[in-house]
């Protein structure tokens, strides 16, 4: 079986001389410590994964929080300019309600003052009228200067009496 004429033979002798060469050179540790150095490679890329992936959730977290801090802040904005607006509002239709209210005012004691003056105006022509028409029957009834005596005092007498 160990023959040396048989192929075989030198086969596995150079397969021996071959693993012998490989473990003289250490090459197993050589091939086991590349393969575990890649193999810790594998694993610091997954460690890093796993963290970027954390990272990734957790800043997806920080958005989504501040998306939803952002809505309630618009909302409480919007809230508050409803409120604001709802008091302009308010405060418009009061100080028109106050500007009505005064120039309704002004405009009843425009009247007035002109009832007061249209009543004034006559009164005062009624007098000269009443003083005309006296002057003139008292010239026509009383002749000389008795008759013009009882005209200038009954003149000078009627303005007191008609106020």
């Amino acid at each position: 079986m160990l023959d040396p004429d048989n192929p075989l033979f030198w086969v596995l002798i150079a397969f021996v001389a071959f693993i012998a060469l490989l473990v003289y050179y250490r090459i197993p540790a050589v091939v086991a410590k590349a393969l575990d150095d890649r193999a810790d490679g594998i694993r610091n890329e997954l460690d890093e994964a796993r963290k970027l992936r954390e990272e990734a959730q957790a800043l997806l977290a920080d958005y989504q929080r501040k998306a939803r801090e952002a809505e309630t802040e618009a909302q409480s904005i919007i809230e508050q300019a409803k409120r604001e607006a709802d008091a302009l509002a308010t405060d418009a239709r009061k100080t028109l309600a106050e500007s009505l209210e005064r120039r309704t005012k002004i405009a009843e004691d425009k009247i007035t003052r002109a009832e007061a003056q249209a009543l004034s105006e006559v009164r005062s022509t009624a007098v000269e009228t009443a003083l005309a028409a006296a002057h003139e029957i008292l010239k026509s009834r009383a002749g000389g200067a008795t008759g013009d005596g009882l005209i200038s005092q009954s003149i000078s007498d009627l303005p007191g009496k008609l106020n």
